[in-house]
């Protein structure tokens, strides 16, 4: 779940940074031992298949700005004016200003030529020479250049400046391409930034307390990765408030009977988990027991569902069925589950593809996925379980177990 709106995630963090932590977690150790980063060969691999849907696209020239595309194929996060292109043909090249040029000397592979500008439009300038000096113009106008999706609209209006004539079009076939289908090792670091996770949570959880506020909570989900080695954060949510699946900026305070919501993740070389548990602080009531399960049951559905050949919407359907066969709804109508099913999740903690009504792309050996629906119920109380899931021959598994009971968040 996307865990903060822009104005509740500027609340929330000024509420974190002023809040104390209240406990040490001195009995947490560092989880950092036995991580394996990508490979070089893993992501020469990469650029290899890149180039392959390339040329089943008709694209002749890949543009990425600093990003976690950028991130996948080429290992490193630059910042600042860097742009990397990548060809169908031939050696890759880095493109900067000259005033970058000592710190893009030192942050960028080698693989790829460093070519330097004067300025902006240089930079623009630079990047139109390098792609016709490759195939001329009129090979070039033959194929397209594609825009990697975070690329800036500045680069992209200074490209078609610089090279008029050329058919621009979106490098989703290439990047989404390659980065919806998983590899056993950014599996095995997806693997390890769950296993982070739920310690993080087991320790937390342990730390409630009547009066406590969500930012205290949030403050102590900080703490406790940061003891496990790792940085992470929380979307913290009490009471009635966690109806709204993105929380509120109201503040909040624990009391008997509250519905309590954790929805959070960390990073492992890059690779994010995203779970949340959801429990009630004393003893559930009936109501909430009830709803609990059906939640648990809507993901159940989601798992059985989401197996290699069965489209996206097919597994939010599945989930969505349950839900509305008991009385809610219909569709995306509250009280019910108001969003989709579940996000792709790999270097970004929301990425293509999504389980949701529409999406008829076919699920395949190596997709990720979060698993929430989602109960909320205005005026009461929200139900979430989320665990991220991938893609099997045999059908879907979890990273992490699942929640047994309301009252047993970890089992």
């Amino acid at each position: 779940m996307n865990r903060r709106t822009f104005i509740g995630a500027m609340a929330a963090a000024a509420r974190v940074a002023a809040a104390q932590p209240s406990a040490d977690f001195k009995n947490l150790r560092p989880m950092t031992d036995g991580v394996k980063p990508i490979t070089d060969e893993e992501r020469r691999a990469r650029m290899e298949k890149a180039r392959r849907l390339m040329h089943e696209n008709s694209i002749g020239a890949v543009v990425i700005e600093p990003g976690s595309s950028l991130y996948y194929f080429t290992g490193t996060r630059p910042s600042g004016r860097i742009v990397f292109v990548l060809p169908q043909k031939g050696k890759p090249a880095w493109f900067a200003p000259k005033a970058e040029e000592a710190r893009a000397q030192s942050l960028l592979p080698k693989y790829a030529d460093l070519r330097l500008s004067a300025a902006d439009a240089g930079l623009y300038r630079a990047i139109a020479e390098f792609l016709t000096d490759r195939r001329g113009r009129q090979a070039l106008n033959s194929a397209s250049v594609a825009m990697e999706e975070r690329t800036s609209f500045s680069t992209f209006d200074g490209l078609r400046t610089a090279v008029p004539g050329t058919r621009f079009v979106s490098a989703d076939a290439v990047t989404v391409g390659c980065r919806v289908i998983k590899s056993p090792a950014e599996i095995a670091l997806m693997q390890h930034a769950n296993n982070v996770t739920i310690a993080c949570y087991q320790a937390v959880f342990a730390t409630l307390r009547e009066g406590m506020t969500s930012s205290e909570l949030s403050a102590n989900v900080a703490a406790a990765y940061r003891a496990l080695g790792y940085r992470g954060d929380a979307l913290v949510i009490f009471g009635n408030y966690t109806a709204f699946p993105h929380g509120s900026v109201q503040p909040q305070q624990l009391r008997e009977g509250d519905v309590v919501l954790v929805d959070d993740g960390c990073t492992v070389e890059g690779y994010q988990s995203d779970i949340t548990r959801t429990t009630v602080f004393g003893k559930p009531s009936p109501r909430q027991r009830e709803i609990w399960n059906l939640e648990r049951k809507a993901q159940d559905a989601a798992l059985a569902a989401a197996r290699v050949g069965s489209t996206c919407e097919s597994v939010d359907a599945a989930a969505r069925k349950v839900i509305t066969d008991a009385g809610f709804g219909p569709g995306y109508k509250v009280p019910g589950l108001p969003h989709r099913t579940g996000h792709g999740i790999g270097l970004d903690g929301h990425e293509w593809t999504y389980l949701v009504r529409g999406n008829q792309t076919k699920l395949a050996p190596g997709m990720c996925f979060s698993n929430e629906p989602t109960i909320a119920i205005y005026g009461e109380f929200g139900i979430r379980l989320e665990d991220c899931m991938y893609i099997t021959e045999n059908g879907a598994r979890m990273f992490t177990r699942q929640s047994p009971a309301i009252d047993q968040p970890f089992g």
